[in-house]
Protein backbone atom coordinates (compact mmCIF):
# COMPACT_ATOMS: atom_id res chain seq x y z
CA UNK A 1 0.00 0.00 0.00
CA UNK A 2 3.08 2.28 -0.97
CA UNK A 3 0.27 5.26 -2.20
CA UNK A 4 -2.17 4.92 0.57
CA UNK A 5 -3.00 8.18 2.00
CA UNK A 6 -4.14 8.78 5.50
CA UNK A 7 -7.80 9.90 6.14
CA UNK A 8 -9.10 13.07 7.59
CA UNK A 9 -11.93 13.42 9.49
CA UNK A 10 -13.63 15.24 7.07
CA UNK A 11 -13.40 12.50 4.77
CA UNK A 12 -14.54 9.81 7.61
CA UNK A 13 -17.77 12.00 7.53
CA UNK A 14 -17.54 11.96 3.86
CA UNK A 15 -17.41 7.94 3.89
CA UNK A 16 -20.33 7.98 6.68
CA UNK A 17 -22.86 10.48 4.05
CA UNK A 18 -21.64 7.71 1.36
CA UNK A 19 -22.40 4.49 3.29
CA UNK A 20 -18.59 3.25 2.93
CA UNK A 21 -17.76 1.51 6.13
CA UNK A 22 -14.59 2.32 8.25
CA UNK A 23 -12.14 -0.37 9.31
CA UNK A 24 -10.30 0.62 12.44
CA UNK A 25 -8.07 -2.11 14.48
CA UNK A 26 -5.53 -1.86 17.32
CA UNK A 27 -1.86 -1.45 17.23
CA UNK A 28 0.95 -1.14 20.05
CA UNK A 29 4.19 -1.14 18.18
CA UNK A 30 5.89 -0.70 15.04
CA UNK A 31 6.02 -3.98 13.32
CA UNK A 32 1.89 -4.53 13.85
CA UNK A 33 1.47 -1.05 12.67
CA UNK A 34 3.70 -1.47 9.27
CA UNK A 35 1.08 -4.71 8.95
CA UNK A 36 -2.10 -3.07 9.63
CA UNK A 37 -1.25 -0.24 7.00
CA UNK A 38 -0.03 -2.88 4.61
CA UNK A 39 -3.33 -4.42 4.58
CA UNK A 40 -5.30 -1.16 3.91
CA UNK A 41 -6.73 -0.25 7.28
CA UNK A 42 -8.19 3.52 7.94
CA UNK A 43 -7.50 3.71 11.28
CA UNK A 44 -5.28 2.43 13.86
CA UNK A 45 -6.35 3.01 17.81
CA UNK A 46 -3.76 2.54 20.46
CA UNK A 47 -5.59 1.18 22.49
CA UNK A 48 -5.31 1.43 26.53
CA UNK A 49 -6.10 -2.07 25.96
CA UNK A 50 -2.29 -2.63 25.82
CA UNK A 51 -2.49 -3.03 29.69
CA UNK A 52 -4.25 -6.20 29.21
CA UNK A 53 -2.77 -7.89 25.62
CA UNK A 54 0.53 -6.30 26.16
CA UNK A 55 1.52 -5.11 29.77
CA UNK A 56 -0.36 -8.36 31.69
CA UNK A 57 -2.39 -6.26 33.44
CA UNK A 58 -6.08 -7.71 34.53
CA UNK A 59 -7.08 -4.15 33.21
CA UNK A 60 -6.67 -0.68 31.59
CA UNK A 61 -6.93 1.11 34.45
CA UNK A 62 -3.19 0.95 35.40
CA UNK A 63 -1.83 2.30 31.96
CA UNK A 64 -0.08 5.37 32.28
CA UNK A 65 0.23 8.70 29.86
CA UNK A 66 3.86 7.41 29.84
CA UNK A 67 2.74 4.08 28.22
CA UNK A 68 0.41 5.16 26.12
CA UNK A 69 3.09 8.08 24.85
CA UNK A 70 6.00 5.28 24.17
CA UNK A 71 3.41 2.86 22.35
CA UNK A 72 1.58 5.72 20.21
CA UNK A 73 5.23 6.67 19.24
CA UNK A 74 6.30 3.56 18.16
CA UNK A 75 2.87 2.79 16.13
CA UNK A 76 3.35 6.04 14.11
CA UNK A 77 6.83 4.73 12.96
CA UNK A 78 5.27 2.09 11.60
CA UNK A 79 2.15 3.88 9.99
CA UNK A 80 3.17 6.85 8.55
CA UNK A 81 0.00 7.15 6.07
CA UNK A 82 -2.48 5.92 8.83
CA UNK A 83 -4.98 8.35 10.81
CA UNK A 84 -3.99 7.24 14.20
CA UNK A 85 -6.07 7.90 17.49
CA UNK A 86 -4.29 7.45 21.07
CA UNK A 87 -6.68 6.15 24.11
CA UNK A 88 -6.53 9.09 27.17
CA UNK A 89 -5.89 6.75 29.50
CA UNK A 90 -7.75 6.19 33.14
CA UNK A 91 -8.42 9.60 35.49
CA UNK A 92 -5.96 11.41 32.61
CA UNK A 93 -9.35 13.50 31.45
CA UNK A 94 -11.70 13.59 34.78
CA UNK A 95 -9.94 16.36 36.71
CA UNK A 96 -9.20 20.29 35.42
CA UNK A 97 -9.11 21.21 32.03
CA UNK A 98 -5.24 22.38 32.54
CA UNK A 99 -4.17 18.98 33.46
CA UNK A 100 -6.34 17.02 30.62
CA UNK A 101 -4.47 19.13 27.80
CA UNK A 102 -1.23 18.39 29.50
CA UNK A 103 -2.01 14.68 28.60
CA UNK A 104 -3.58 15.46 25.56
CA UNK A 105 -0.60 17.63 24.21
CA UNK A 106 1.88 14.66 25.20
CA UNK A 107 0.22 12.59 23.09
CA UNK A 108 0.10 14.79 20.11
CA UNK A 109 3.69 15.95 20.50
CA UNK A 110 5.74 13.18 21.54
CA UNK A 111 3.50 10.77 20.59
CA UNK A 112 2.66 12.05 17.15
CA UNK A 113 -1.39 11.23 17.43
CA UNK A 114 -3.59 12.68 15.42
CA UNK A 115 -6.17 12.24 17.29
CA UNK A 116 -7.43 11.10 20.90
CA UNK A 117 -10.20 8.93 22.76
CA UNK A 118 -12.36 9.25 25.48
CA UNK A 119 -14.50 6.91 27.52
CA UNK A 120 -17.78 8.47 29.18
CA UNK A 121 -20.98 10.97 27.49
CA UNK A 122 -22.31 13.63 29.51
CA UNK A 123 -20.00 13.80 32.16
CA UNK A 124 -16.99 14.40 29.87
CA UNK A 125 -18.96 16.29 27.45
CA UNK A 126 -17.66 19.72 28.76
CA UNK A 127 -13.81 18.22 28.21
CA UNK A 128 -14.27 17.24 25.03
CA UNK A 129 -14.82 20.39 23.56
CA UNK A 130 -12.15 21.98 25.35
CA UNK A 131 -9.84 19.35 23.39
CA UNK A 132 -11.88 20.19 20.32
CA UNK A 133 -11.77 24.03 20.74
CA UNK A 134 -7.95 23.67 21.55
CA UNK A 135 -7.51 21.83 18.12
CA UNK A 136 -7.34 18.03 18.37
CA UNK A 137 -10.02 15.70 17.65
CA UNK A 138 -11.69 13.31 19.92
CA UNK A 139 -13.32 10.37 19.16
CA UNK A 140 -15.74 9.31 21.42
CA UNK A 141 -16.64 6.28 23.14
CA UNK A 142 -19.52 4.90 25.39
CA UNK A 143 -21.27 1.82 25.68
CA UNK A 144 -19.32 -0.60 27.49
CA UNK A 145 -16.30 1.73 28.88
CA UNK A 146 -13.51 -0.61 29.91
CA UNK A 147 -12.36 2.23 32.00
CA UNK A 148 -15.53 2.69 34.51
CA UNK A 149 -16.05 -1.49 34.96
CA UNK A 150 -16.23 -1.49 38.27
CA UNK A 151 -18.66 1.45 38.49
CA UNK A 152 -20.92 -0.46 36.19
CA UNK A 153 -20.26 -3.92 37.50
CA UNK A 154 -18.18 -5.55 35.02
CA UNK A 155 -18.77 -6.19 31.01
CA UNK A 156 -22.02 -6.02 30.80
CA UNK A 157 -24.30 -5.23 27.34
CA UNK A 158 -25.59 -1.60 27.36
CA UNK A 159 -28.99 -0.68 25.68
CA UNK A 160 -31.09 -3.73 26.31
CA UNK A 161 -33.92 -1.50 28.16
CA UNK A 162 -35.31 1.61 26.86
CA UNK A 163 -33.81 3.77 29.77
CA UNK A 164 -30.40 2.41 28.70
CA UNK A 165 -31.07 3.16 25.61
CA UNK A 166 -31.88 7.01 25.79
CA UNK A 167 -29.15 7.20 27.93
CA UNK A 168 -26.69 5.99 25.51
CA UNK A 169 -28.26 8.12 22.80
CA UNK A 170 -28.31 11.41 24.97
CA UNK A 171 -24.43 10.96 25.20
CA UNK A 172 -23.73 10.49 21.60
CA UNK A 173 -26.00 13.52 21.38
CA UNK A 174 -23.70 15.42 23.56
CA UNK A 175 -20.16 13.96 22.17
CA UNK A 176 -21.49 15.32 18.63
CA UNK A 177 -22.68 18.94 20.06
CA UNK A 178 -19.29 19.16 22.03
CA UNK A 179 -17.26 18.54 18.57
CA UNK A 180 -16.86 14.51 18.74
CA UNK A 181 -15.53 13.49 15.57
CA UNK A 182 -16.54 9.95 15.46
CA UNK A 183 -17.75 7.55 18.58
CA UNK A 184 -17.13 4.17 19.20
CA UNK A 185 -20.14 1.72 20.92
CA UNK A 186 -18.86 -1.17 22.59
CA UNK A 187 -21.26 -4.17 23.11
CA UNK A 188 -24.03 -1.96 22.76
CA UNK A 189 -27.39 -4.13 21.08
CA UNK A 190 -27.52 -3.97 17.32
CA UNK A 191 -30.76 -1.92 17.87
CA UNK A 192 -29.77 0.80 19.93
CA UNK A 193 -26.62 0.83 18.13
CA UNK A 194 -28.00 1.26 14.62
CA UNK A 195 -30.82 3.79 16.26
CA UNK A 196 -27.94 6.06 17.40
CA UNK A 197 -25.54 5.76 14.27
CA UNK A 198 -28.88 6.64 12.07
CA UNK A 199 -29.26 9.97 14.32
CA UNK A 200 -25.62 11.27 14.46
CA UNK A 201 -24.08 12.96 11.97
CA UNK A 202 -20.48 11.72 12.43
CA UNK A 203 -19.63 7.98 12.39
CA UNK A 204 -19.74 5.50 14.65
CA UNK A 205 -17.52 2.75 15.00
CA UNK A 206 -18.80 -0.67 16.41
CA UNK A 207 -17.19 -3.16 18.69
CA UNK A 208 -20.07 -5.82 19.59
CA UNK A 209 -22.45 -3.38 18.86
CA UNK A 210 -23.67 -5.14 15.44
CA UNK A 211 -24.25 -4.30 11.85
CA UNK A 212 -25.67 -1.23 11.66
CA UNK A 213 -22.72 1.06 13.05
CA UNK A 214 -20.65 3.20 10.18
CA UNK A 215 -17.44 1.33 11.36
CA UNK A 216 -16.00 -1.51 13.06
CA UNK A 217 -12.84 -2.07 15.12
CA UNK A 218 -11.05 -5.23 17.10
CA UNK A 219 -8.13 -5.51 18.95
CA UNK A 220 -5.05 -7.10 16.96
CA UNK A 221 -4.58 -9.72 19.47
CA UNK A 222 -8.15 -10.94 19.10
CA UNK A 223 -8.27 -10.52 14.82
CA UNK A 224 -5.09 -13.11 14.97
CA UNK A 225 -5.33 -14.93 18.10
CA UNK A 226 -1.97 -13.76 19.45
CA UNK A 227 -2.48 -14.97 23.02
CA UNK A 228 -1.31 -18.06 25.49
CA UNK A 229 -4.57 -19.18 26.30
CA UNK A 230 -6.91 -17.62 23.54
CA UNK A 231 -10.39 -16.67 25.02
CA UNK A 232 -12.72 -16.61 21.92
CA UNK A 233 -15.40 -13.61 22.38
CA UNK A 234 -18.86 -13.91 20.86
CA UNK A 235 -18.51 -10.21 19.36
CA UNK A 236 -14.87 -10.95 18.24
CA UNK A 237 -14.47 -13.19 14.51
CA UNK A 238 -10.76 -13.90 14.35
CA UNK A 239 -8.96 -14.33 10.93
CA UNK A 240 -5.77 -16.22 11.88
CA UNK A 241 -4.32 -17.78 14.74
CA UNK A 242 -0.31 -16.36 15.07
CA UNK A 243 -0.20 -18.06 18.76
CA UNK A 244 -0.62 -21.51 17.75
CA UNK A 245 2.31 -21.20 14.89
CA UNK A 246 4.64 -18.95 17.44
CA UNK A 247 4.47 -21.56 19.62
CA UNK A 248 5.18 -24.15 17.46
CA UNK A 249 7.53 -22.08 15.85
CA UNK A 250 9.57 -21.61 18.83
CA UNK A 251 9.35 -25.70 20.16
CA UNK A 252 10.83 -26.50 17.23
CA UNK A 253 13.98 -24.17 16.99
CA UNK A 254 13.96 -25.31 21.35
CA UNK A 255 13.99 -28.88 19.70
CA UNK A 256 16.51 -28.58 17.06
CA UNK A 257 19.05 -26.86 19.08
CA UNK A 258 19.02 -29.21 21.74
CA UNK A 259 19.32 -32.41 18.94
CA UNK A 260 22.22 -30.37 17.66
CA UNK A 261 20.51 -30.04 14.02
CA UNK A 262 20.44 -26.30 14.11
CA UNK A 263 22.62 -24.68 13.35
CA UNK A 264 22.68 -26.54 10.35
CA UNK A 265 25.74 -26.59 7.47
CA UNK A 266 23.50 -23.71 5.60
CA UNK A 267 23.40 -21.26 8.39
CA UNK A 268 27.59 -21.42 9.39
CA UNK A 269 30.33 -19.11 7.51
CA UNK A 270 33.49 -20.84 6.57
CA UNK A 271 36.76 -18.98 7.01
CA UNK A 272 39.91 -18.84 4.40
CA UNK A 273 42.15 -21.44 4.37
CA UNK A 274 45.02 -20.56 7.19
CA UNK A 275 43.26 -18.22 9.31
CA UNK A 276 43.17 -20.63 11.76
CA UNK A 277 47.25 -21.20 11.29
CA UNK A 278 47.45 -17.36 11.95
CA UNK A 279 46.17 -17.13 15.53
CA UNK A 280 47.68 -16.48 18.16
CA UNK A 281 48.16 -20.11 20.32
CA UNK A 282 46.76 -22.28 17.50
CA UNK A 283 49.83 -24.26 15.61
CA UNK A 284 51.68 -24.39 19.69
CA UNK A 285 48.37 -26.19 20.44
CA UNK A 286 47.92 -27.94 16.93
CA UNK A 287 51.81 -29.43 17.62
CA UNK A 288 51.42 -30.15 21.11
CA UNK A 289 48.27 -32.58 20.49
CA UNK A 290 50.19 -34.35 17.87
CA UNK A 291 52.96 -34.80 19.78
Amino acid sequence: MANKQALNIVKMKKYKQDGVPLSMITAYDYPTAQLAEEAGIDLILVGDSLGNVVLGYNSTLPVTIDDMVYHTRSVVRGAGNTFIVADMPFMTYHGSVDETLKGVRRLMQEGHAHAVKMEGGLEIADTVKAVVLAGVPVLGHIGLTPQSVNQIGGYRIQGKNAADARRLMDEAKALEAAGAFGIVLELVTEEVARAISEELSIPTIGIGAGRGCDGQVLVFHDVVQYASPYTPKRFVKSYGDVGTLIRNSIESYVKEVKNRSFPAEEHVFTAADGVLDQLYGHQKAKVETNA
